[in-house]
């Protein structure tokens, strides 16, 4: 939240974050609310729902393709590019 209060008062009119693994517990989703942050970005590897600035993306069709493919013996690089 300090790095979302520098970059506003810097002329940023928005900030967002992401995150591959949400891992909020305690007072994080009540800082993420009261901060400079105007959202958040997680994927579902963590079970939780989206909420006011936080917003949750499924991470379910590129791990199912990742499975997949390393199944097969292909390569996932294509997957992430």
């Amino acid at each position: 939240t300090k790095a979302a209060d520098a970059l506003k008062a810097k002329g940023a009119t928005s900030v967002m974050a992401c995150c591959t693994h949400g891992v909020l517990s305690g007072p994080a989703f009540e800082r993420i609310e009261n901060s400079s942050l105007d959202e958040l970005v997680v994927t579902d590897t963590i079970p939780q729902k989206s909420h006011g600035k936080i917003t949750v993306l499924s991470a379910s069709e590129i791990t199912a393709k990742a499975i997949s493919r390393i199944y097969t013996n292909e390569s996932i690089q294509s997957i992430f590019i």
